[in-house]
């Protein structure tokens, strides 16, 4: 992913005009929603972004009083050594820019959620030539501390890695991992006594393209597209690009990544689990190899209530795809007709992280995903009968978010109050980017408190001082690390060690996590969706790991409760087609629940 001068001046011009009709617009009808403005700090963050003469920045965040939501790095105690090497070159290739994948997961059923961190590899050679490359794994101790065991795991990799995705795709209750990459794909399988054996060749799931040869994959997600109970694989291709024939893009007069609207994109590539530890490249007859994108993120959610998975893809600089599955194994792109191919004024955004969750109880899965400078970030409201509307405006996120850029994302409730709040990972793309657009790099991150009815506050000055610290972030993945209730975040680092972010929000809300295991469906209960509804009334999420940008999180359902001590009803939509009710559950614990064989 990268961009040029030009090109992004181009952009901040046609932001900055839509944004110029958007406030002369008239005044939504009765049937719209409501305008949903961000509150709090946005004084405070817009000031952050804003440019200045180069050798003077600042990262003052103003006098805000802390926020309800508070963030600890507990990096240096955590004891992980870790740094993310991309291997930049003086020819400034484009890969450099966009690796950086997290997974947390428990590897070995012990109840604690471990982490796992892609590692690029050395250029031209696109090898990992020593151990400052290799991919890792820390194993959670449980005291507050993690213990490197990537070697005896056997999880070292090959080639220059990207993006991960965590799921049992055998059912036999071990998670396993498929790491994406330049050159080389990886599915690896959890033997279930704390190593992994590398299946890629046996399983077929290599990621090559029949024409194009091995894509250059930046992600991929886990979800049962069929329900046939066994988990299928999606992996997100980017351009068609090859180090060996990339040229370079100067700007300004020096060096610089080149913009993606210099390459064709790739198409994606569907893997059928045929059950027997195999797949079956899917893409052509499922109709997901004809369209031809520039993917960057990838989420999963039923948007419109048939049973069945569909998907959304964020492109770099090219449309959203929204693929509606049709049921009989073919998915439709019905991103236009629902209104989230492009943004509010008609035009496409170098799409980024993205998850694919219902921010406002109303029980549709909304779309929130990043994007770069000039673009803002994008909000698409669920309105049902598969139509959304685009409310970014509305709620102040193009206002706010335009002169960001940022990669990963997630929405999740972090003070358990009963609404799911947003975080972005924020970073310029460019390592130059002050020489080339005088715009800083490092930014701090993005958190957006969802107070209710789609209002949100911004948070982002006031989290906690390590949460306000700038950094080339990336990807990022999202947990309970210590089982107390409250998710954390993992967030990856350009040649730097990683943030760990711990949740230290000072709340007497309760909260409940859902570890589902399914019986006729997916062991791991992906996409299972999940109502509970307490005295404050009801709230709706999902069982997915598919979330932000190359990244992959805890597969557990967490919800926040507010000042709720007991669970009234939890109403559980198995992917079999099983539906399960459990009532009067009590709040603050990690519930498993076990499909019911109806």
């Amino acid at each position: 992913m990268a961009e040029i001068h030009s090109m992004n001046a181009a952009r901040f011009v046609l932001a900055t005009l839509a944004l110029c009709l958007l406030c002369g617009a008239p005044t939504l009808t009765a049937q719209a929603p409501a305008a949903f403005p961000i509150e709090g700090s946005t004084a405070n963050r817009a000031a952050q972004q804003r440019r200045v003469p180069p050798g003077k920045e600042t990262a003052a965040k103003g006098t805000q009083a802390p926020s309800p939501i508070q963030f600890e790095n507990v990096l240096d105690a955590s004891k992980i050594k870790f740094t993310l090497k991309n291997s930049v070159s003086p020819q400034h290739y484009s890969i450099e820019t966009m690796m950086g994948g997290v997974a947390v997961f428990d590897y070995n059923n012990d109840g604690l959620l471990d982490i796992f961190f892609t590692n690029g590899a050395a250029i031209p050679s696109l090898e990992k030539s020593d151990p400052s490359y290799w991919n890792r794994l820390f194993r959670n101790n449980g005291d507050g501390t993690f213990t490197d065991v990537t070697e005896s795991a056997g999880l070292k990799g090959i080639g220059y890695s990207m993006g991960v995705a965590a799921g049992d795709y055998d059912n036999d209750g071990f998670v396993d991992l498929y790491v994406t990459g330049v050159n080389r794909n990886q599915l690896f399988h959890n033997n279930g006594d704390g190593t992994f054996t590398d299946v890629t060749e046996k399983a077929g799931v290599g990621g090559v393209i029949p024409k194009y040869g091995k894509a250059l994959s930046v992600a991929a997600g886990w979800f049962d597209y069929n329900n046939d109970g066994f988990l299928d694989l999606l992996v997100i291709n980017y351009l068609d690009y090859d180090i060996k024939t990339a040229k370079s893009c100067p700007a300004e007069g020096v060096p610089a990544y080149c913009s993606p609207n210099e390459f064709q994109g790739t198409p994606n590539i569907l893997y059928r689990n045929n059950g027997d530890g195999t797949f079956t490249d899917v893409s052509e007859q499922s109709h997901i190899s004809q369209y031809i994108g520039k993917g960057m993120g990838v989420a999963f959610a039923d948007y419109d209530g048939d049973g069945f998975t569909d998907i959304f893809i964020t492109n770099d600089t090219f449309q959203n795809f929204l693929f509606h599955n049709n049921g009989d194994g073919t998915f439709t792109d019905a991103a236009m007709l629902a209104g989230v191919q492009y943004n509010e004024s008609g035009k496409t955004v170098a799409g980024m992280g993205v998850d694919f969750r219902d921010i406002d109880n109303d029980g549709r899965p909304d779309i929130f995903h990043t994007a770069m400078f000039g673009d803002s970030f994008q909000l698409y409201h669920n309105i049902g009968d598969g139509q959304f509307q685009d409310v970014s405006g509305a709620s102040g996120l193009t206002r706010i978010t335009s002169r960001l850029t940022a990669w990963s994302t997630g929405i999740f409730d972090f003070d358990n109050d009963g609404n799911k709040d947003l975080f972005t990972a924020d970073a310029e793309i460019t390592d130059n980017s002050m020489e080339i657009a005088h715009r800083p790099y490092p930014l701090s991150n993005g958190l957006f408190r969802n107070k209710g009815n789609l209002v949100f506050e911004d948070l982002s000055a006031s989290a906690g001082a390590d949460f306000s610290v700038p950094a080339a972030h990336r990807g990022a993945a999202f947990g309970d690390l210590n089982n107390d209730g409250k998710i954390d975040i993992v967030v990856s680092v350009l040649n730097g060690p990683p943030q760990l972010l711990m949740n230290r929000s000072n709340t007497q809300n309760h909260w409940i996590l859902l570890k589902l295991i399914g019986t006729k469906s997916n062991r791991d209960g992906l996409g299972a969706k999940v109502k509970i509804t307490t005295s404050h009334g009801s709230q709706f999420n999902q069982a997915t790991t598919a979330v932000g940008f190359n990244s992959s999180s805890d597969k557990r359902v967490h919800f926040g409760l507010g000042d709720a001590t007991v669970i009234d009803r939890i109403e559980l939509a198995w992917p079999s087609g099983i539906k399960q009710v459990l009532t009067n559950v009590k709040a603050d614990q990690v519930l498993t629940i076990t499909e019911s064989r109806q």
